[in-house]
Parts: C-alpha cells; structure tokens; sequence
C-alpha cells in the first residue's frame, strides 16, 4: 500500500491520554501526530469516518490549562501485529481553535520524535 500522507508524522513516546469530550471515557493513547492528524492506541476498534470531540490531557510545561479539545474524524483502524488485542487508529483533525492549535504545535515540536519508515 502506497503513503498517501502529505505532512510528516512523528512518533511520541510520553504517555498522553485522549478522551471522549462528550463522554469522558478514555479513547485511547497518543501514538503519532502530526500536523492534520493524530494516531492512536486503543483497547477496541474504532468505526471509520466518526467523527468526535477529543480531549487530550496536557502539562504544564505546555500550557497553563490540563487540556486541549478538538474535532478528529477516524479515518482508519487496524490491529496492532505484535499485540493483536490492541488497535492502531488514524484520526484527521477537522477542526481546533487557533489558541490550541499552537499547543497542538509546541508538543509537535517539543516531544515528537522524527518516524523512520521504510
């Protein structure tokens, strides 16, 4: 399968977790992001082209609130090879007020690690 992403990806290796806003359930753990897009680890498969209202717990390093809030829509979801109990989910971010979108961009910057692929 071709890479049809358009904007680099990077790994993140902090435990970050992403919640369901409207029912603060966690969703599951941030994986990769990127600027249009997050990645996830989750415990059940998500169902494509859903969209939600994330929430995703921050530090204080980043910004004086615990959380960002934004719109992200799966757009994929697959069974992680190695733990076949876990799932990987892409989501595309739809939409995030400008204020948190310069979170959004410090943690790209700040704790994303480049991601090596093959």
């Amino acid at each position: 399968m071709s890479e049809r992403r358009t904007t680099p990806r990077r790994s993140f290796s902090y435990y970050v977790r992403v919640l369901d806003d409207d029912t603060q359930k966690t969703i599951g753990h941030l994986v990769e992001l990127s600027a249009t897009g997050i990645q996830l680890e989750t415990s059940v498969p998500l169902p494509l082209n859903k969209d939600y209202f994330l929430r995703m717990e921050l530090t204080s390093d980043l910004a004086d609130r615990a959380f960002l809030v934004f719109s992200a829509r799966t757009r994929w979801c697959k069974t992680d090879t190695i733990t076949p109990n876990l799932y990987f989910c892409g989501f595309e971010i739809t939409e995030m007020v400008p204020e948190d979108r310069a979170i959004f961009q410090l943690i790209l910057e700040k704790y994303g690690e480049e991601t090596r692929r093959k």
